[in-house]
């Protein structure tokens, strides 16, 4: 019998797919997430997406599938995780105020076959205009670490957000519409 294995260490992306009505194991993925240069944001995370999803094949039988996402914040440039405090709030005052794009890489493969679908994902996010002090404070609530663009929409990130535009899921790491599609129509997996 077949499993299905989540190629990501996210726990929000865990979260996001025990919603479902689908059984899975976690193997989480140990690349180091690089950046290339010359490659647009979306041939990136769909790289690194793939790049995950095969690291953990070897640990998966012939008929397992994988899944595996990569996500970044992009406003001008490709704004990733925070290395530190700085770096942080140097993110969060570029994106107050303006709107940015989440983009997320999406890779599902099917061990010992050609079956692979990779693709992304992409939602805008309009921050609010945003103190100093706000910026301070919700950095030191440490929801910002480990966070492409240093921020949790699913978290006290939520009151930054004016609006979004797309897939909710997608913001926080996993585009749950776009994979339902792809589940369903290449591998005939149904999420509900």
């Amino acid at each position: 019998m077949s499993m299905l294995f989540l190629a990501s260490g996210s726990p929000r992306r865990a979260e996001i797919l025990k919603n479902f009505n689908i059984a899975f194991e976690i193997i989480p993925s140990t690349i180091e997430e690089k950046i290339y240069e010359g490659e647009t944001p979306e041939q990136i995370v769909m790289a690194l997406a793939l790049e995950k999803a095969n690291s953990i094949v070897s640990q998966c039988n012939e008929d397992d599938l994988i899944i595996a996402a990569d996500t970044v914040v992009v406003k001008g440039s490709i704004l990733g995780k925070p290395r530190n405090y700085d770096e942080a709030y140097s993110m969060l005052k570029h994106l107050e105020n303006d709107v940015h794009e989440v983009i997320t890489g999406l890779a599902v493969i099917q061990v010992g076959t050609l079956n692979k679908i990779v693709t992304f994902e992409r939602t805008r996010v309009k921050f609010k205009p945003l103190s100093d002090v706000k910026i301070q404070r919700y950095i030191d609530s440490g929801e910002v670490w480990d966070k492409a663009g240093s921020y949790a929409i699913q978290g006290k990130g939520s009151a930054m957000i004016e609006w979004i535009s797309g897939d909710y899921f997608n913001v926080v790491g996993l585009p749950i519409n776009k994979l339902d599609d792809i589940l369903s129509n290449h591998f005939d997996i149904e999420l509900i």
